[in-house]
């Protein structure tokens, strides 16, 4: 099976896939994933937003969680009023915010942080947290979880 599918005259099917990553040791997303290249663009209109508070919270998954690295990134859109109360991740998670435009409340660990633009912000995201616009204008943020161990 192996060399008909090395020469391409096969498609496993899910479950063999199992069996051939279980048998090689690594992990099944190993198998399916893209070889790492030097530079990846992410055109913004190949994106899926993620919508929250009727459309007044929008969150553009970037760059996935990779094993490797530990960490995934995010574009974060929030209109005048819009918020977002978040659950905690995983213990240890850390997030690192940045304000492009706009300003912004976080709430972490039930102590609000008011950012400006240009303004960062690292915080422990094991414990319930919140976004929340409190200008007159659009804010936008970037965002990258960090998921330490």
């Amino acid at each position: 099976m192996l060399a008909q599918i090395e020469k391409g005259d096969a498609n496993p099917t899910i479950s063999v896939l199992w069996k051939i990553a279980n048998g090689y040791k690594v992990s099944f997303t190993s198998l399916i994933e893209q070889a790492p290249q030097a530079a990846s663009v992410l055109s913004a209109d190949a994106i899926q937003p993620i919508i929250a508070d009727g459309g007044k919270y929008t969150n553009y998954p970037a760059f996935g969680f990779d094993e490797q690295r530990g960490f995934e990134t995010y574009r974060i859109v929030i209109v005048p009023g819009g918020h977002l109360q978040a659950e905690p991740h995983l213990p240890g998670t850390e997030e690192y915010v940045t304000v492009f435009a706009g300003q912004v409340e976080i709430v972490a660990a039930d102590q609000p942080f008011a950012l400006h633009k240009e303004d960062s912000i690292r915080f422990l995201a094991d414990v319930p947290h919140a976004y929340r616009n409190t200008g007159p204008e659009e804010a936008q943020l970037s965002m990258l979880l960090y998921y330490s161990g």
